[in-house]
């Protein structure tokens, strides 16, 4: 359904239920399927937390009003998860926003996508690599997709735009809200991409770039691709992150091998002795993404989790799973085979606690006390 079809009032819940507390993609999904309408959804929220052990107050209708009013003051608009411009391969992705706020042109996210991420500190060889890689990529019909960040995603942003007169294209995903410019230094090349390509935002306008929005931006980015290339990255950094990330949704995971004796190369080594495709040119990556049918050559994955929340009905009675959850996340699965009860029944219990603000959701189908 897009924001045309959506009745005003049912937008408007939809942003409220979305912002209401403890509530994500997976127990926003779990509601609209089980109510029908987000307007029905709220109406459900205190009992259900109540049921969780906890009361509950949904987001205030004012606050609602006040971000609409930003987004329309940023230029931007919203893109709910069952409008035909949802991207497809993201709408596939486990966890995948159930609404966006977009300025440019959503067509984009519909052609072949690569995303291209790396240091932060980039080298000026890998700098220059990117942006020829991203260059080339869109020169061949591809959209480069990447996160804004100094270093290697600012080169492949730029290297996609100056590609523009051949039909290349690129989507900025950015941690913060629609209206806000990180790192400051990118402002100009954010405004370009919100005017020749497209920039996406999962929170909501006025939201800093905190920590703890990366992650969630680096999710979204894999979700786009067919495959995420990475140029240059220490161990355990962000683009490793999303990386796994990608390889997790069964998309290509790629790498740039570099020198062993620079620790901005140990992350790249690092995933192709793990499984990543070495790539040299934009033309090996666009020979392993032309045709991409969802079974990649890289083995840099982890199976599928048997189980995924957001697609099971609920049940009309919780299962007590209580004494089986900690702190360490398990397996949803897990939890279904040991307490001898329904999915159905473990959902319910599951959104229940997390509407309660005593769940926490993992990637994987995995889910954990909140500590």
């Amino acid at each position: 359904m897009s924001e045309a079809a959506l009745s005003r009032d049912e937008a408007f819940a939809r942003l409220r239920l979305l912002r209401s507390p403890h509530i994500g993609p997976v127990s926003y999904a779990q509601l609209l399927r089980r109510f029908g309408t987000a307007a029905a959804a709220l109406d459900a929220l205190p009992d259900l937390a109540r049921r969780g052990g906890k009361p509950y107050t949904v987001a205030p209708e004012a606050l609602i009003a006040r971000e609409i009013a930003a987004t329309r003051r940023a230029g931007a608009r919203y893109l709910f998860h069952d409008s035909p411009d949802y991207p497809a391969l993201l709408a596939r992705a486990e966890g995948a926003p159930p609404i966006l706020t977009f300025r440019g042109d959503p067509a984009i996210a519909a052609r072949p996508a690569v995303a291209v991420v790396g240091a932060r500190n980039a080298s000026a060889a890998a700098v220059k690599l990117a942006r020829d890689f991203a260059g080339g990529l869109a020169e061949a019909g591809f959209t480069v997709v990447s996160g804004l960040a100094r270093g290697i995603d600012g080169a492949a942003h730029r290297g996609a735009l100056a590609a523009g007169e051949q039909g290349g294209s690129t989507i900025g995903v950015i941690a913060s809200g629609i209206d806000i410019a990180y790192p400051p230094e990118h402002a100009d090349l954010q405004e370009e991409i919100a005017r020749s390509g497209l920039l996406l935002a999962e929170q909501p306008p006025g939201t800093e770039p905190l920590a703890r929005h990366f992650p969630s931006r680096n999710r979204i980015i894999a979700g786009l691709a067919a495959g995420t290339l990475v140029v240059e990255a220490a161990p355990k950094s962000g683009s490793l992150i999303t990386a796994r990330l990608a390889g997790e949704q069964g998309r290509e995971v790629m790498a740039v091998p570099g020198s062993p004796l620079d620790p901005r190369s140990h992350g790249c080594n690092q995933l192709i002795r793990d499984g990543a495709v070495l790539v040299q040119s934009a033309a090996d990556v666009i020979e392993l993404l032309s045709g991409f049918d969802g079974t990649p050559r890289s083995t840099f994955r982890e199976a599928a989790p048997a189980y995924l929340a957001a697609d099971e009905p609920l049940a009309d009675e919780p299962a007590d799973i209580t004494g089986l959850l900690t702190t360490a996340p398990v397996a949803i699965d897990e939890l279904i085979r040991q307490s001898g009860q329904g999915a159905a029944a473990v959902q319910l219990a599951l959104l229940e606690l997390e509407i309660a603000g005593g769940l926490v959701r993992h990637a994987g189908g995995r889910v954990s006390l909140a500590s």
